[in-house]
């Protein structure tokens, strides 16, 4: 196989999962890694990816050409929808009458409080205003937003008065996503002021990471979450077989639906 019918493979890929990582890529062409940036950097100038470190990402708008930090949450939240609902159906299955959740921001977590919107008698605190408007239509549920700066892409707030307002909760569970996740660093975004993750974190006896298999192996520039404070992560069918038993060597239970 030569470079560009490698290329077109690679555009197909990312067409069909949304995102390729170099070491798969590797691996799969036998090629160097070094090979597979290359290919990764042309691709990009054509308009077909946008790089992250390790990996490409598929541009959802061709001509208006986004980094996957830029992407506005309705974009997001349309990036491997059928996988995001599964995740967030099984999310829901570890909530019980009486619990108090942190709901944190991001596409997945939106899922979540839509599954979270048909329960009773539970308590919800979260940063997102998407989230928490969706749960404003259930009068049986007491629903808490943090306040602070509002990050208008993400719809979300942040800033030393977000996580101020977390001062002396006592929470059951927490629902936190990622832009990525790796079994050294934990869980990563490509996005700044993050802190309230880890905030809302120490408020919390569990701890689920919620992400979808593509997020794997992918090293965002900024630690949400070190790994040893994850209890569960939930994610996709779709994900390395090795990851399971990966995660679990650290003490992380891996749940896949």
């Amino acid at each position: 196989m030569n470079a560009s019918e490698r290329r077109q493979q690679i555009i197909e890929l990312l067409n069909m999962k949304g995102t390729v990582l170099v070491s798969d890529l590797s691996e799969q062409y036998e090629v160097s890694e070094v090979t597979i940036r290359t290919d990764l950097r042309l691709l990009e100038k054509q308009g077909e990816l946008t790089r992250f470190h390790g990996g490409g990402t598929k541009i959802i708008n061709k001509g208006d050409i986004k980094s996957f930090k830029e992407l506005q949450l309705e974009e997001r939240y349309q990036r491997f929808i059928e996988d995001k609902k599964r995740i967030a159906i099984e999310a829901v299955k570890h909530v019980k009458q009486g619990d108090t959740i942190i709901l944190d921001s991001g596409s997945t977590t939106m899922l979540i409080a839509e599954e979270l919107v048909k329960l009773k008698n539970i308590t919800v605190i979260t940063n997102s205003l998407t989230s928490a408007f969706i749960l404003s239509d259930n009068s049986d549920i007491m629903l808490f937003m943090c306040g602070g700066t509002l990050r208008h892409k993400t719809r979300s707030f942040h800033g030393k008065i977000a996580e101020q307002s977390l001062d002396g909760i006592s929470a059951d569970i927490l629902f936190v996503g990622a832009d990525g996740i790796d079994a050294k660093r934990g869980i990563t975004t490509f996005n700044e002021g993050y802190t309230i993750s880890s905030v809302m974190a120490n408020t919390a006896k569990k701890v689920i990471a919620v992400l979808d298999s593509s997020k794997f192996g992918r090293n965002g520039i900024n630690v949400v979450l070190p790994l040893n404070k994850l209890n569960t992560i939930i994610t996709d069918i779709n994900v390395d077989g090795k990851c399971k038993q990966e995660f679990g060597k650290q003490g992380v239970n891996l749940i896949a639906v």
